[in-house]
């Protein structure tokens, strides 16, 4: 397998390796190859595979044990969100073991209500794209999207816009902004009628929001979004690292 160029190398090093533990190729708590025999598999510098396993362990992917090797973190399959995936629905989909799939339902103009411009740092009334998405595991509706962008961030035709895709290639492609971090407020709501009609089950009952602020590497706020989680079916936990 060799790198190809389209991103970085420490990126695709990083993808590759996270793929490899998802799919069990690396089992939980067995030794992965060393540095010089990824290195050699993968066509790339020992830097660079360092760092990706920094990347990795920082997430708590893998455990560096000195002198013994690295070890994939035993508990790692357990949680279905970290810090590059929680706001990544397909990837949340595909982490509880499903094949994830997104039917884009909507995308109109309007303005931004006071509390989405106070969020994005837009005037009053100015205007936003809304996109509604319905994320699948398998053939299970499972997530409501809805995404908030300011239109004047918008390079490209809006009638051009592939919904199907993920969020960060729909700002590549379309608004020309890459995503640096996203901040994420989890809370239990009521299921709506609306909802329900989306993703089934009994109006009323308790299901879980979260709301996602996207931004890139000024700070500047680039879309909001607010994502009905249909956890009855889904499992949501987190991994984090300590230092």
């Amino acid at each position: 397998m060799r790198i190809i160029q389209s991103k970085s190398a420490v990126d695709q090093v990083d993808e590759i390796l996270q793929e490899r533990i998802w799919d069990g190729s690396y089992l939980p708590g067995s030794r992965i190859p060393s540095e010089s025999e990824l290195s050699e598999e993968l066509g790339v510098s020992r830097a660079t595979i360092r760092t990706a396993l920094a990347k990795l362990a920082a997430n708590g992917f893998i455990l560096r044990k000195q002198g013994d090797g690295t070890y994939v973190n035993e508990h790692v399959r357990e949680a279905s969100a970290h810090f590059g995936n929680l706001w990544d629905l397909a990837e949340l989909v595909s982490g509880n073991g499903y094949n994830p799939s997104i039917q884009f339902l909507s995308i109109k103009r309007r303005p931004a209500t006071e509390k989405e411009a106070l969020i994005l740092a837009l005037e009053a009334g100015e205007e936003l794209i809304c996109l509604r998405r319905l994320f699948y595991a398998d053939q299970q509706p499972v997530i409501l999207a809805d995404n908030a962008i300011p239109f004047s961030l918008l390079c490209e035709p809006l009638e051009t816009i592939d919904g199907k895709l993920h969020i960060r290639d729909i700002f590549d492609l379309y608004f020309h902004q890459k995503i640096t971090y996203v901040m994420t407020d989890i809370r239990s709501v009521v299921m709506e009628a609306e909802v329900q009609e989306f993703l089934g089950g009994e109006a009323g009952r308790p299901i879980l929001q979260l709301q996602t602020i996207f931004y890139e590497k000024n700070n500047l706020p680039l879309a909001l979004g607010v994502n009905i989680f249909d956890d009855s079916f889904l499992h949501l936990s987190l991994a984090q690292a300590w230092s």
